[in-house]
């Protein structure tokens, strides 16, 4: 099956580097179920699929040929942050992929927006940082305090969610929501992180540096960029699909979650509870600790950044954590001012290859508590090499047959390995 796949991939010099791939992942292939070639008109099939392979071409020459002046829901969100009820207030806008921040923040700047900064998953920025920028008054600091470090005041800041839970930014009090969250808990939550209690000593120091705010203090306006009635009409079969999860939500404040039976999923209440509340995530508390490691330690940051890349180190597994090999990847994205795919643009994330059930786990929030060590923890390397090569193809082969594959990468374009690291037995 894998040769009768490699025979539609084009032929030249990067055909090679191709082989390893599986141009259709195994486990889909798996789930097929045979077909009898009799019961179908096969050629009649191949034919349609090449009249909706023209259709994706046209679609794309179309695609080229858009620039952000004919984008209307750019220039709507242009006119309303250069409107009279926007201008001198502090926005805070949300978007839910990191390409759409990205652009934004481009765009606006080139409309002659000032004060405007972005952050997503994959950002470099201090996010501890941004955040005080943004909003000093309730995050300890002030404007002159700003001043004294040569940093500027954030007027507008466009985030994804990775600022939608766990933070004080009601330094703001107008909020955007430039796409909608299908799930309408999250569209709570980003509400709350500028309707949030007031302290009155932290607001008269804000209104005494921000008087023309002062009339708009204690309250909070939001806006949601709705999709236009055509796409609406397009969507309705998705809402009549999910009419019973949104009441749900609606109702509980959960997506998807059974409640108040035995099977209940308590653990989602109490995390959206914590989110609710301003508690802080696992992933926000894993930031807040590096920066804490970086201040502690002036020479980490210049230590970590001389590291070569694909350091391998190895320990022994944690108490309660996983027996397998820990990795982290740069994931590249496509940088639309370059026209081409950089680690800049992407994002980094964590995969960890459990060896006990022979699958891999994505996300640092389900990984770190197996990783954690400490500067005394010793160094423990047990796992042949061989074996580990065999691991770190596997956990490649499943990268490029998901993130790089969603992201239609082109050939060539590669996850760069910056760790990794084994955990063995005991």
């Amino acid at each position: 099956i894998h040769e009768k796949q490699l025979e539609m991939w084009p032929d030249g010099e990067d055909a090679d580097d191709e082989a390893d791939e599986d141009v259709v992942p195994p486990e889909f292939l798996e789930a097929v179920e045979e077909l009898s070639r009799d019961e179908y008109d096969v050629g009649e099939i191949m034919a349609e699929i090449y009249l909706d392979l023209d259709q994706i071409v046209t679609f794309l020459e179309e695609t080229r040929k858009f620039e952000p002046r004919h984008d209307d829901k750019l220039q709507k969100l242009i006119r309303l942050l250069k409107s009279k009820e926007l201008k001198d207030q502090k926005v805070l806008v949300f978007t839910e992929f990191a390409d759409t921040a990205r652009y934004l923040k481009h765009q606006l700047r080139q409309a002659g927006i000032k004060g405007i900064e972005q952050i997503d998953g994959g950002s470099k920025l201090n996010r501890a940082s941004v955040i005080r920028r943004f909003s000093p008054y309730y995050n300890d600091s002030s404007v002159a305090e700003l001043a004294g470090k040569g940093e500027d005041e954030i007027r507008i800041l466009i985030s994804t969610d990775v600022l939608s839970e766990g933070l004080n930014l009601q330094d703001a009090s107008r909020m955007i929501n430039y796409d909608i969250h299908w799930n309408p808990v999250r569209l709570m939550q980003r509400v709350g992180r500028v309707d949030r209690r007031m302290d009155p000593k932290i607001e008269n120091a804000l209104k005494a540096d921000h008087p023309e705010v002062a009339a708009e203090r204690g309250k909070v306006t939001f806006w949601n960029f709705l999709p236009p009635d055509e796409l609406n009409r397009i969507l309705t079969l998705y809402q009549r699909v999910t009419q019973k999860t949104l009441l749900i939500s609606q109702t509980f404040g959960i997506e998807g979650r059974q409640l108040l039976t035995p099977e209940d999923e308590f653990q989602a209440l109490k995390e959206f509870n914590e989110a609710y509340e301003g508690e802080k995530t696992v992933m926000e508390d894993m930031l807040l600790e590096f920066q804490d490691m970086l201040a502690a330690d002036p020479d980490l940051k210049e230590c970590l950044d001389g590291l070569p890349g694909a350091a391998f180190s190895g320990r022994e597994k944690a108490n309660k954590g996983m027996r397998g090999v820990f990795f982290c990847y740069a994931l590249p994205a496509l940088d639309r001012d370059a026209g081409e795919f950089t680690e800049e643009a992407g994002t980094t994330r964590w995969y960890f290859y459990n060896a006990d059930r022979d699958e891999i786990v994505e996300g640092a929030e389900n990984i770190v508590e197996s990783i954690r060590s400490k500067p005394e923890t010793p160094r423990k390397v047990s796992i042949g090499a061989d074996d580990l090569l065999k691991i770190r193809g596997k956990v490649q082969k499943h990268i490029t047959n998901t993130y790089l594959r969603r992201i239609d990468a082109p050939v060539g374009v590669r996850a760069s390995l910056k760790c990794w690291m084994e955990l063995g037995e005991r």
